[in-house]
């Protein structure tokens, strides 16, 4: 990197900061702080959401998964088979009831539904999970910018993390969506010009000969995922992808908020179909970028190009890439593309990093300052006290994020590696509970906050014996934790008879009035057949890849 390329990110995080300061200035209050008035444009929440999945690792991990790590391949895009369903109930059922209320903490929903007590519970478990989460999150994202800066990691972590939490604290969700739609655009720009200088150099026919022909391998029926060569089956993958994201989307706060964000329900509906339509060709624009640049390093050349930018010899750049993948696009990007483009591809990098923590410090704050701050600390503040109170708790959950990530890094390698497994498999073992906790709320009235509490608690008791004693993909989770939790809570309602009083009509689908103009059904019907072409899509790239 030359200075042209520190140009171009000193401008951009210049720019990301000024916003938030202009932002800041315009703030009143918690809601315009945390929802942006209820102001923002169904599509600006669209591209924000999917920028916040489109992270670090998937703009750098998922291409090297594709091309070289071990077991890995192009059933990465099994991940996208189980969204597009799961996003009807979300849209049909569950944002519908939590928009009418206009909450910033969509817990408080439970509280009202249940009991205090099942908001709590509820919070914590989301707050444990994805503080976790987070901070392995700007891991992941500071191991990658740490190569692609030429800087320590611990280096890399504390710059992404302090602008971040800066112009996180000062703008809240507003700059959080302005930001992420800026990234969004960034993070696109960023994969067509690695891919296409990449095709450009092998071609489409190297692109596809370069790479092992087991790579090509997506759809997998034989496997249920009940041992460990299943894990990328297709049904754990569907199936548990579909409770996944049902409760990602519809019950994790980080995601719901913005959601909460847009004025009406049409328009929120709206920027879930962005999501449910948009999300797989975007997956696949990386995964091919991942085939181009994977051809690359297949040949000699490849690391003989990169080992004279880098200073390494070819066998030592080959030995630099075996023992880390995660650094194939870094390594390329350096090897292949000019200066001043170099710097626009890691500030696409370095967005994908922010875009990850931005949105989890934000939601993290909210579901801190209403859940616990108003109702135990200061219950009779004013609005500017819990405004300035709010942005220092986003500052405190930024240090503890920076520096949970930190801590992971300094474990050592090996560790790392668990870590990242152990936030899949807490974040699997909590969802399905969460989820089955707000679907009961909605759906019944015949139980209540204590039945539910011991069914969240047994739900996540079974997947954690699922993750102790079996092989079961952590996908399955999902699953077993929804019907778990729903099966205890109505036992419990059966055998100790109780009879829930007092529940607000408000907070069950059968009461909740849908005024709308759109068809909505017909684009469910859309959304449902745009399953099947994804499915056949899969397939058709499977079959051209092993001719």
């Amino acid at each position: 990197m030359n200075l042209l390329d520190w140009c171009v990110i000193v401008i951009y995080l210049t720019l990301v900061i000024g916003i938030a300061v202009f932002i800041n200035r315009r703030q009143k209050d918690t809601e315009d702080y945390y929802l942006g008035g209820r102001k923002i444009k169904w599509w600006q929440s669209g591209a924000s959401t999917m920028a916040t999945q489109l992270g670090a690792i998937s703009f750098v991990s998922a291409p090297a998964f594709v091309a070289i790590k071990e077991g890995g391949g192009l059933k990465w895009l099994c991940y996208e088979f189980g969204l597009p369903l799961a996003l009807i109930p979300v849209m049909a059922v569950i944002i519908p009831v939590l928009h009418r209320h206009h909450y910033v903490s969509i817990y408080e929903y439970l509280e009202k539904r249940f009991d205090g007590g099942t908001r709590s519970l509820v919070s914590l478990l989301f707050q444990f999970g994805r503080g976790l989460a987070t901070a392995v999150a700007v891991l992941a994202g500071g191991l990658v910018l740490s190569t692609a800066l030429s800087i320590s990691t611990p280096a890399a972590i504390i710059l992404v993390g302090l602008i971040t939490v800066i112009y996180d604290a000062l703008g809240g969700i507003k700059v959080v969506i302005l930001s992420d739609f800026l990234q969004m655009a960034i993070i696109i720009c960023g994969i067509l010009i690695c891919g296409g200088v990449a095709l450009s150099v092998v071609g489409w026919e190297g692109a596809f000969n370069g790479l092992s022909p087991d790579r090509f391998d997506i759809l997998d029926f034989r496997h249920w995922g009940f041992s460990p060569e299943g894990e990328y089956a297709f049904w754990p993958m569907l199936i548990g992808g579909i409770f996944l994201y049902m409760s990602y989307y519809g019950t994790d706060q980080s995601q719901v908020q913005r959601e909460l964000s847009v004025g009406n329900v049409d328009d929120v509906r709206k920027s879930l179909m962005v999501n449910a339509l948009g999300r797989f060709p975007l997956v696949l624009s990386y995964c091919l970028m991942g085939i181009f640049i994977g051809a690359i390093f297949s040949s000699p050349e490849g690391f003989h190009r990169v080992g004279e930018i880098m200073g390494l010899s070819v066998d030592a750049a080959r030995q630099t890439l075996s023992s880390d993948p995660d650094r194939m696009v870094p390594m390329f990007i350096l090897g292949y593309l000019p200066h001043g483009i170099i710097g626009f591809i890691f500030v696409a990098i370095m967005a994908a990093l922010m875009s990850s923590l931005d949105s989890g410090l934000n939601s993290l704050s909210a579901v801190t300052m209403k859940d616990f701050y108003q109702r135990y600390i200061k219950l009779n503040a004013g609005e500017r006290h819990y405004l300035i109170a709010s942005k220092i708790i986003t500052f405190i959950w930024g240090i503890f994020c920076v520096s949970a990530a930190l801590v992971f890094y300094y474990f050592g390698e090996a560790t790392r590696q668990t870590t990242i497994v152990l936030i899949n498999a807490v974040g699997s073992m909590l969802y399905g509970p969460i989820l089955a906790t707000f679907l009961l709320g909605m759906f019944t009235k015949k139980l209540n906050g204590q039945s539910v509490k011991i069914g969240i608690a047994v739900g996540i008791i079974v997947n954690f014996c699922l993750w102790i004693f079996t092989p079961v993909s952590w996908l399955w989770w999902n699953v077993t934790g929804f019907l778990t939790t729903a099966l205890i809570a109505f036992l419990v309602i059966l055998f100790r008879r109780i009879i829930p009083e007092n529940i607000p009509n408000t907070t069950l689908i059968r009461h909740v009035e849908e005024r709308s103009e759109i068809n909505w059904n017909s684009r469910y019907m859309l959304v449902g057949m745009y399953f099947f072409f994804i499915v056949i899509f899969t397939y058709l790239i499977e079959l051209w890849g092993t001719l």
